[in-house]
């Protein structure tokens, strides 16, 4: 097997992959092969799915309507989706786009948009989220495309909490992150970070209910949402997860 290419242009594709199959790109992915990265027929670059592992693979034709690939041979074998879950207040924006690129990249397996009272985004763009979650993926040599949930009520999410999920709820008058998540090793994890404004005394109330929780501080300054997701989970996995 291979060791990991990182020279490589990687692309995301929904089809089965096999050695000798042929692939026809989608309108956007075939414009990234053909326009922005020049490539030409007979360049090599790789493909995943989330399912089949990691394949070599070669433009077999570049035309102005059609771009074709055909595969090679496996370069990696299929890493299991990670266990962690991110559940967050959504931002607007390019802010939320950073934040679910982080997420991906620290080792997230499920997003879940959570509406909290003080919420500024009450949309959220699905779709958007998922493109940043491929190109996140592509970029960062990952294999396990992480699960999208759809938005909901955090009140809702934390009422099917499941009982053997520890959740991480990030909060400023929280304790010590490395006595607080020391008990957690070798456990599933969900990490919980709230809107701009914070969560309010009803919230927070709610969220201290919840068997499994763990309540930590990340400092004593005020973060920003997508600064507090890249701190919270680089010290959930530092600590208790796969780091």
């Amino acid at each position: 097997m291979a060791a990991y290419d990182f020279a490589s242009t990687r692309l995301f594709v929904e089809d089965a992959l096999s050695e000798g199959a042929e692939i026809a790109l989608a309108d956007q992915p075939a414009n990234y092969v053909r326009n922005v990265m020049r490539m030409k027929e007979g360049d090599g670059l790789l493909l995943f799915n989330g399912q089949d592992g990691e394949w070599g693979a070669r433009l077999s034709e570049v035309a102005k309507k059609r771009v074709v690939l055909t595969v090679e041979e496996k370069t990696r074998e299929q890493t299991p989706q990670p266990t962690l879950r991110y559940l967050f207040a959504p931002l607007k924006h390019a802010r939320l786009d950073y934040m679910v690129q982080k997420a991906v990249e620290m080792g997230a397996g499920r997003l879940s948009p959570v509406i909290t009272r003080r919420t500024q985004a009450s949309r959220v763009n699905v779709d958007r989220m998922r493109a940043n979650v491929v190109e996140a993926a592509e970029q960062c040599g990952i294999l396990s495309i992480p699960e999208i949930d759809d938005p909901e009520q955090l009140s809702r999410t934390i009422d099917s909490w499941p009982a053997d999920l520890a959740l991480i709820f990030c909060d400023e008058e929280g304790g010590d992150p490395a006595a607080a998540l020391s008990s957690l090793k070798g456990r599933p994890l969900g990490v919980l970070i709230g809107p701009e404004g914070g969560f309010d005394d009803a919230e927070r109330a709610m969220l201290l209910r919840v068997p499994s929780v763990v309540r930590l501080s990340l400092g004593p300054r005020i973060l920003r949402a997508d600064t507090a997701a890249v701190a919270a989970l680089a010290v959930a996995q530092s600590i208790a997860g796969d780091w």
